[in-house]
């Protein structure tokens, strides 16, 4: 959470393929048309393995500029918007407003995504959607598939690190559940005793594609070596950058469009160090208010973590059913969300 950052923009991933252009000499040249045919024979002995780099449309800085400062909704404390550098052509922010469902499909206790048939998740998740394009049509809404890839765990496992890595058939799911609907992917990990370096690199193949991102959570990662569960966890800010370096790595490699990355939060020391988090213009940092509850314990956990303590860009998660155990609550509808400063741009349903 850095407020030296960098800034950031977006467009969901529109690619174009270039394409090659050669000097040639006049039709029926003949060595024109040999210059052609070489040309294409190199591009037809291409590897079936080697990575297509799209084309990306130019950033939209005056555009990027305006929607910036009307996400900061107002706010005259000087802290939002963060001002920074521009990102790279193709980032998703904050042109775009992304509203995703999260979950694993082993536990219903854990989201939507493993509560409900697959054809239901869709639909809910695009009425969801509706609703908040309804609530600011000034803003694109893009749906997501936020899923767990790895899980924190009760029992430490053959090698006592308290987490189990999801199969990859369910990681594919997940991205072919998103594909149904044009959404972006996230894929979550809850690190538990193990850590960001051995856990982040086995999720590459999935992450070099273009609408797959990625999400970490404090909570679960357990520097003391207690349990989870037992209690909060923690990420520094070396943590974030190291995962940030990785993203940026995969995004110049690929030739990809910025990768976002949301930080799940709710209290000061799930995050220590913000102001040595650095930006940079292949990643987007979302510092996602993860509390649940009353609406105003929900608004204040946001205002105590999230807008104090500014990286980049912020989002808010709203539980269908933890949001409703405390007396007088109700599940937030996205205009009262909206009315804060800033506005999240990263709207998560459990």
């Amino acid at each position: 959470m850095k407020k030296s950052a960098l800034i950031w923009t977006g467009a969901l991933f529109v690619l174009s393929v270039s394409s090659l252009s050669f000097s040639m000499c006049k039709p029926g040249n003949a060595k024109g048309e040999a210059v052609l045919a070489e040309a294409n024979e190199k591009t037809a002995l291409k590897s079936d393995t080697e990575v297509v780099k799209p084309s990306l449309p130019p950033l939209d800085t005056a555009l990027f500029n305006a929607m910036l400062q009307r996400n900061a909704n107002g706010d005259s404390s000087g802290k939002w918007p963060v001002k920074g550098a521009y990102p790279l052509p193709g980032a998703i922010l904050p042109f775009k407003r992304v509203v995703s469902y999260y979950g694993n499909f082993y536990s219903k206790r854990m989201g939507v995504l493993g509560e409900y048939p697959e054809d239901v998740v869709i639909e809910k998740l695009k009425n969801e959607v509706k609703k908040w394009h309804a609530a600011d049509t000034a803003v694109e809404v893009v749906p997501a598939i936020h899923y767990i890839a790895l899980t924190a765990q009760g029992s430490p496992g053959e090698d006592g690190k308290y987490r189990l890595r999801m199969p990859a058939a369910h990681i594919e799911r997940a991205i072919n559940m998103a594909g149904k609907m044009n959404a972006l992917v996230f894929l979550d990990i809850q690190v538990a005793l193990s850590t960001l370096q051995e856990e982040v690199p086995r999720l590459e193949k999935w992450l070099k594609l273009p609408n797959v991102h990625f999400g970490i959570d404090p909570e679960f990662s357990m520097k003391t070596g207690k349990k989870p569960g037992s209690v909060i966890g923690t990420f520094d800010a070396a943590d974030i950058n190291w995962t940030t370096n990785y993203l940026a790595k995969l995004v110049k490699t690929y030739n990809l469009p910025p990768k976002i990355l949301v930080v799940h939060r709710f209290t000061k020391a799930m995050v220590t160090n913000y102001q040595q988090i650095k930006l940079q213009p292949e990643v987007q940092i979302v510092m996602d208010m993860d509390g649940w509850g009353h609406q105003a314990r929900k608004f204040n956990t946001y205002k105590q973590f999230v807008y104090k303590e500014p990286v980049q860009f912020t989002g808010f998660k709203i539980f269908y059913k933890n949001d409703l155990r405390e007396a007088n609550s109700h599940v937030l509808q996205p205009a009262e969300v909206l009315k804060l400063k800033p506005q999240p741009i990263y709207i998560q349903y459990q």
